[in-house]
């Protein structure tokens, strides 16, 4: 007596075809690739700078991301077209952790820089961040992205930045908010 050859089987056949057919249709989909949205732009058509009054002090609650830690952070902005900007960044406690003021002309200075911010740091990422969201001539390569009017992430290479706008108090700001003498002492 001689055992069917189960190679030959009805079912196994089947089986292969659905193998073959499976292979054709997964060629198929790797060859049209899949279908996604595009990403959101990381420069908005919109300036965020039209977003806030021309002389305001704005009050911001953050959400820094480094290396996988999160830090929540407050902000405080004055704004003054003819002035400058100057944030105030402080921990949740309300110890200052960095103030710094930028001149309308683009100039930096560092008022105070408390750890773990340094003020290269401070200098270099804080000054440009201010710039992208408050600047009247804000920089056109800043990675701003605008998720709503009071909602903004900034992401670069070594961070995440997520701002939330608070509260915004129209009018203007003292004189002594943008002076880099009288601004840095308490």
């Amino acid at each position: 007596m001689t055992r069917p050859n189960r190679w030959r089987s009805p079912l196994f056949a089947r089986l292969l075809e659905m193998r073959r057919n499976f292979f054709i249709l997964l060629l198929a989909l790797l060859a049209a690739g899949c279908v996604t949205s595009q990403p959101l732009p990381k420069i908005n058509a919109i300036r965020t700078a039209q977003l806030f009054p021309p002389e305001a002090l704005v009050t911001q609650r953050g959400v820094l991301t480094v290396h996988g830690r999160q830090f929540t952070l407050n902000g405080y902005v004055a704004r003054s077209v003819t002035r400058g900007l100057r944030l105030i960044i402080t921990e949740n406690l309300g110890g200052v952790l960095a103030d710094v003021l930028v001149k309308p002309d683009g100039k930096v200075f560092v008022l105070k820089s408390n750890p773990p911010f340094r003020p290269a740091w401070v200098e270099h990422y804080f000054a440009a961040d201010l710039k992208c969201i408050f600047a009247v001539a804000p920089e056109t390569n800043g990675p701003v992205q605008v998720l709503s009017p009071a909602h903004f992430v900034i992401e670069r290479r070594s961070y995440k930045l997520e701002l939330r706008t608070v509260e915004v108090k129209p009018g203007l700001q003292p004189a002594e908010m943008f002076d880099e003498i009288k601004g840095g002492q308490r």
